[in-house]
C-alpha cells in the first residue's frame, strides 16, 4: 500500500479459525507480531538486545478489526514507522485479505529500553535515520 515500507504475505491456516469460521483475533495479532519483528530486525533492534543490552519493548498495541478473514486465504500485512518521539516510536499496520480489502488496522508503541540499567533510553539520530529510511 502507498506509504508503507514493509510488506508481509502469509497463508491463513485452518487452525487459526474460531468457532464462527473466521480467523480468530489472536491470530491477527500474531500476524502483526510477525510484521513487527521483521521491521525491528531490519533496523538492527533485534540484534542490539544481545550485542548492546538495549532494544525494543512493546508498550502498547491497538487494533481495529474491520472485516473477517477466512480460510482458505491469504493475508498481507503492510507496516511503516509513523512517528518517532524521544524514547519511543509508533509502527502502523494495515492488514488486507486476498481480495485487497482491509481487514484490520493496528498500531504499536515501541519503547527503546536499556536492559542493563532497566530504563527507557533516548532514540539516537542514527536509529531515527534507520527507522525513517
Amino acid at each position: 500500500m502507498k506509504g508503507f515500507s514493509g510488506k508481509l504475505e502469509l497463508r491463513i491456516d485452518w487452525g487459526e479459525l474460531d468457532a464462527f469460521g473466521h480467523v480468530n483475533n489472536l491470530s491477527i495479532m500474531k500476524y502483526i507480531q510477525a510484521a513487527r519483528i521483521i521491521c525491528l530486525d531490519a533496523v538492527g533492534l533485534m540484534q542490539s538486545q544481545s550485542t548492546e543490552g538495549m532494544g525494543p519493548i512493546l508498550a502498547s498495541i491497538n487494533c481495529q478489526f474491520r472485516k473477517p478473514l477466512f480460510y482458505p486465504g491469504l493475508v498481507t500485512v503492510y507496516s511503516k514507522v509513523e512517528e518517532i518521539r524521544n524514547t519511543s516510536f509508533k509502527i502502523q499496520y494495515e492488514i488486507y485479505n486476498d481480495n485487497n480489502e482491509i481487514a484490520a488496522e493496528a498500531e504499536d508503541i515501541i519503547v527503546l529500553f536499556d536492559f542493563k540499567k532497566q530504563m527507557k533510553m533516548a532514540i539516537s539520530e542514527d536509529l531515527r535515520k534507520r527507522l525513517t529510511g
